[in-house]
C-alpha cells in the first residue's frame, strides 16, 4: 500500500474550538485550551503516525483584526498556513459563521481539498445542525461539509477518513517517533500560559507572555526557570497577588500539569517581569518566537 503524508492546515475564529480539535486528532494536549479567546498565539503542528501514513496537523491562532504588532505575528502565522497546506480544514462551530471573508475566499481559490468543520454540536438539535450543513454547502460547494463535536471526540473518525481521501502520497516529513514540530521548552511556556488565562481576568492574561530561561532534564527530575512578563506593574502585583498566593497557584497548577505532560517530576521556578509595551516590541516578540 502506498504511504501518505500531508499537512492538514486547521483555520477558524477564536472560539470555534480548533485547539480542542487539534488535541483530539493527536491524542494529547499539544494546543492549550481556555474559555477565553485568542489563547493560540503560535503556529503548532501535531504529528500522527500509522504504518502507511502521516498527519501533520497545524493549530493556528484563531483569525483577529491586528491591534498590536503581536496580532500581526499571530496573522503572519495564518498566512503561512495557507501556503503550504495539502488539505484545510475550516472550523466554526453552530453558533457561528466563518468571520473573515478574505481567508475564505483566499482558501477557495487555492483549489486545496477543503473540509468545513461544524464544531460543538453537542450544544444544538438536529435541525440547527442540518441547517448550518446546507449554508456551509450552498457557500462553499466544492467542500466537504462535517458537523463533528471536537470536545465528545463525535465524528472525529469520519473527519480522519476524509483527510487521508484527501492526502497525497508521499513518504513522512517528520521521523516517525514525532509528535509535534515544538520543543519541551515551548511546551512548558504554553502550560505556564495556559494556567495564567484560567485564573486572571479580564486583560491580564493578554497582557502576559512566558519565557523559559532555563530547562534541565536530570534522571528523576526536570527542572524549569520561567519569567513571565506583563507590560504593567500594577499587572505584576495581580499576578503575583497577596504574599505571592496568585503566583504560587499558577506555579502549582502548571507543575502538576507538566509532570502529568512529561510523566516525571517537575521543579518549576517563576519569576514575573514588567516590560512596557512588549506586546508592540519587535525585539521582545522575536525573543518570544514571533515572526515579526
Amino acid at each position: 500500500m502506498a504511504h501518505k503524508s500531508g499537512f492538514v492546515n486547521i483555520l477558524g475564529n477564536p472560539n470555534a474550538g480548533k485547539s480542542t480539535l487539534m488535541n483530539a486528532f493527536v491524542g494529547e494536549k499539544l494546543s492549550i485550551i481556555t474559555s477565553k479567546a485568542q489563547t493560540t498565539r503560535h503556529r503548532i503542528m501535531g504529528i500522527v503516525n500509522a504504518d502507511d501514513y502521516q498527519i501533520v496537523y497545524s493549530d493556528t491562532p484563531g483569525i483577529v483584526n491586528p491591534h498590536y504588532k503581536l496580532h500581526e505575528s499571530m496573522m503572519s502565522f495564518v498566512m503561512s498556513a495557507l501556503k503550504d497546506a495539502d488539505v484545510f480544514l475550516l472550523v466554526t462551530d453552530i453558533g457561528e459563521d466563518f468571520k473573515n471573508q478574505e481567508i475564505l475566499e483566499t482558501v477557495k481559490e487555492s483549489l486545496i481539498p477543503t473540509i468545513i468543520i461544524i464544531n460543538k454540536i453537542d450544544l444544538s438539535d438536529q435541525e440547527t445542525v442540518e441547517l448550518k450543513m446546507k449554508f456551509w454547502q450552498g457557500k462553499f460547494p466544492t467542500a466537504e461539509v462535517i458537523p463533528v463535536s471536537a470536545l465528545l471526540k463525535f465524528n472525529m473518525e469520519k473527519v480522519i477518513e476524509s483527510i487521508l481521501e484527501k492526502l497525497p502520497e508521499s513518504p513522512p516529513y517528520f521521523p516517525k517517533d514525532e509528535i509535534s514540530d515544538k520543543t519541551m521548552r515551548f511546551f512548558a511556556s504554553e502550560i505556564i500560559r495556559e494556567k495564567i488565562f484560567e485564573n486572571y481576568q479580564k486583560e491580564i492574561p493578554y497582557a502576559c507572555e512566558v519565557i523559559v530561561e532555563s530547562y534541565k532534564e536530570e534522571p528523576s527530575i526536570d527542572k524549569i526557570s520561567a519569567t513571565i512578563f506583563v507590560e504593567r506593574d500594577s499587572q505584576k502585583g495581580i499576578v503575583i497577588g497577596h504574599k505571592g498566593s496568585a503566583l504560587k497557584k499558577v506555579g502549582t497548577e502548571a507543575r502538576l500539569d507538566l509532570e502529568e505532560f512529561l510523566q516525571k517530576k517537575v521543579f518549576l521556578e517563576l519569576h514575573v517581569k514588567v516590560n512596557k509595551d512588549w506586546r508592540n516590541n519587535d525585539t521582545f516578540l522575536k525573543r518570544f518566537g514571533y515572526e515579526v
